[in-house]
């Protein structure tokens, strides 16, 4: 019987509210002098009745939040708001009490609108008092959700337009919005909407940045002090000189409002307004150039991620709506970085000795670039260099490109993709890095590790090149040569490749074909960035020095290949992304490993059992020969390892490679500013770098070896 008559007289409650606005409505239009606060302006509806009941809420912008692969470790945040709902539950009590004392005392008691309120403002203003709104929590919710749900800038003006037609939506909103929700749902949606200043928006950001701490910690001090900013956020700003008085005033205003609200007892006012606020002010790091762990070097990694998103169709139709997806979703992204790899990345880019015997360290034009990929899932696992990621080059010195004269280089700062390449960075010739390619095409052509080729000091080949060039013989002849002291006579793939043999993988790469070479690279995933590169693997057939590295590529380019034939011949496209959930715990079908089989297993397993010449291993059939290009390698890693070193003419790059069964590494040494730098690149900095970030990457992990590759693809029929 009670419940009926509560439920009946709310209905009369409410037909009497809707008749009473009906009436200022009407009274308005006839009487304008006894209209509450100007309303006596046409509303833009015919009568009360007829104004919209719905609220259309779109989400607020959240912050999304990038982890380390342990999905624990922060690494950055990104937003345009700093804002991150929270349930009520894990908001202060003091919070509540302090946002209702300070904004609507009578919010537990109206339904929506407080026609007390209104009167009482309306007297006020009338009397030439302080302009009173008499806009009820409720209201201000309303106010706030409709701008924030905005699709037209039209539809923002009339959100926030001070004009009665506003006034009175708002009235109609929050009556039936109180229909809705309780009262506990409303006062949450407010604290998380709220704007309290200094860039936090929501109770869970106004906590972080004044206070470091969760809403739920929050003082009755603190509490107070926040519940008072909203009315005037940069106004009362207490993280400033000139804001801090003024939020104290309304911090005291709130705390004798809870004590006549029976909220506090005057003793605890009195305690809360000598306590002493410990006010942090600082706004919340944002963006890969605001990393949570500076040690890690990570900027890099979660800029490569940033802009990996932007090209996925599942965050949009185009790359704006994606960008704005990532800095407003709310996601949490589980990141590949792996914490053990990148730490070892970051400190060995910086921990070697550069040219000439200096330290590498920041501010050096010649940087040591390190990728690392996880075979099997194609898992970005580390990206560094001795580069901090911002784009702050006050202290950058000159850039040492003849084209760039005058202008501030990338070092110690920078915000271009050095490691990963991009439309402005084509990368850097890879070397003899490339020969493995080779290999994997004569396999695939039938020829087996134990096919030899007459190696000379000097090649002629058939592959056509301008005579006037210093790599021309014969006429226009392409005619490489080997390093000086190398070998001649007879030799086989695991004793040309372990030696880098120049004049092996020319012939061999004349007797399968060029273009089949490309092919092969294409399929692991090496990128022709440049017009010109991009040229000529349109033209394979005649470009003879592809086998010795003249085309640009990237350390990750280089990570993925190695890494695709260490997995069996399976290339999965580089991830950044382990998993991602939005922002209702919802898991997002997007940055699963990509892969496909683009190399024959049994061929794969080829390439890496002679990719373990170079680097002091031994094959599976003991073919290695006792001299290779890093036979250190080995024993620095401590496990079984295969890879490649790559150089270029004139040392203008030095390359490495090095990789497990469970992780590719590869490193590259250059001036980024000027890759035709006419210092020469020692293969020892870049060596130690790759060999002791892969040992690093490894602690810890159960030690395995290569799987071993047929008989026949090894020694043929």
């Amino acid at each position: 019987m009670r419940l009926r008559r509560h439920v009946a007289l709310k209905a009369l409650a409410s037909l009497l509210l809707c008749g009473l606005f009906a009436g200022v409505v009407v009274a308005a239009a006839i009487f304008p002098g006894l209209a509450f606060s100007g309303l006596a302006a046409k509303s833009g509806a015919d009568t009360f009745e007829d104004l919209p009941t719905d609220l259309d809420v779109l989400p607020s912008p959240q912050i999304s939040y990038i982890y380390a692969s342990d999905g624990k470790t922060l690494l950055a945040m990104m937003y345009d708001e700093n804002r991150r709902d929270v349930p009520i539950a894990d908001v202060s009590t003091f919070m509540t009490q302090a946002i209702v004392a300070a904004e609507d005392t009578r919010f537990y008691e109206h339904r929506g609108v407080d026609l007390k309120g209104v009167a009482r403002a309306f007297v006020n203003n009338e009397n030439g008092g302080d302009q009173q709104g008499a806009s009820t929590l409720t209201m201000q919710y309303v106010r706030q959700a409709t701008a924030y749900s905005a699709q037209t800038p039209q539809d923002v003006l009339d959100a926030t337009s001070k004009t009665p037609g506003r006034k009175l939506r708002e009235m109609k909103l929050a009556m039936a919005l109180e229909k809705k929700l309780t009262k506990q749902q409303i006062l949450e949606r407010y604290l998380n909407i709220s704007t309290f200043g200094h860039g936090a928006y929501g109770i869970y950001a106004a906590a972080q940045v004044y206070f470091g701490k969760s809403p739920k910690d929050l003082t009755l001090g603190e509490s107070a002090l926040l519940a008072g900013l909203v009315k005037a956020p940069s106004t009362n700003d207490p993280a400033t000189a000139e804001g801090l008085p003024k939020a104290l005033g309304r911090q005291t205003y709130v705390l004798d409002q809870m004590v006549n609200m029976h909220y506090i007892t005057a003793q605890q006012r009195d305690q809360a307004k000598a306590e002493k606020l410990n006010i942090i002010g600082q706004r919340t790091p944002e963006g890969c150039g605001s990393v949570q762990r500076p040690d890690l070097g990570a900027g890099f990694l979660c800029d490569y991620l940033r802009r990996w998103w932007v090209d996925q169709p599942a965050f949009g139709a185009d790359t704006f709506e994606r960008e704005n997806r990532l800095r407003s979703g709310g996601y949490t992204i589980v990141s590949s970085l792996n914490i053990q790899a990148q730490a070892a990345a970051f400190k060995y880019a910086q921990d070697q000795p550069g040219v000439g015997g200096e330290k590498i360290g920041m501010g050096n034009p010649e940087a040591v670039m390190i990728a690392a990929v996880e075979p099997g899932t194609g898992r970005v696992e580390a990206l560094a260099t001795n580069r901090n990621f911002s784009n702050d080059q006050t202290n950058n010195g000159p850039s040492t490109s003849p084209s760039r004269k005058g202008q501030k280089g990338n070092y110690p700062n920078t915000t271009v993709p050095l490691i990963t390449g991009g439309p402005d960075v084509p990368g850097y010739q890879g070397g003899s890095s490339f020969k493995i390619f080779t290999a994997v095409a004569a396999m695939e052509a039938g020829l087996p590790l134990a096919h030899t080729e007459d190696v000379q000091a000097q090649f002629v080949s058939d592959y056509p090149l301008n005579a006037e060039s210093p790599a021309a013989c014969n006429g226009p002849h392409y005619c490489p040569k080997n390093s000086t002291g190398d070998p001649t006579g007879t030799f086989n793939m695991w004793q040309g490749f372990g030696m880098s043999l120049n004049t092996y993988f020319v012939p061999l790469e004349q007797r399968v074909g060029a273009d089949h070479v490309v092919d092969v690279a294409k399929r692991l995933g090496i990128q022709f960035r440049s017009s010109q590169d991009a040229g000529y693997a349109k033209n394979a057939k005649t470009w003879g020095a592809f086998t010795l590295g003249v085309s640009d590529t990237t350390p990750l380019d280089l990570a993925g290949a190695y890494a695709a034939l260490d997995a069996d011949g399976v290339y999965c496209a580089p991830t950044p992304v382990v998993e991602i959930h939005d922002l209702h715990g919802n898991k997002v079908d997007a940055g699963q490993p990509q892969c496909r089989q683009v190399v024959a297993p049994d061929i794969a397993r080829a390439a890496v059992d002679m990719a373990r010449c170079p680097v002091g291993d031994q094959s599976a059939f003991s073919a290695c020969p006792g001299s290779g290009t890093a036979t250190g390698v080995r024993d620095q890693v401590g496990r079984p390892v295969a890879g490649k070193t790559g150089t270029t003419d004139s040392g203008k790059s030095a390359t490495f490679i090095a990789m497990t069964p469970q992780l590719a590494v590869a490193g590259m040494l250059t001036d980024p500013d000027n890759p035709q730098t006419n210092k020469v690149m020692s293969h020892p900095v870049v060596n130690t770098a790759v060999a002791y970030t892969l040992k690093a990457a490894m602690n810890g992990l159960k030690v395995e070896d290569f799987k071993a590759p047929s008989h026949q693809t090894a020694f043929g029929s």
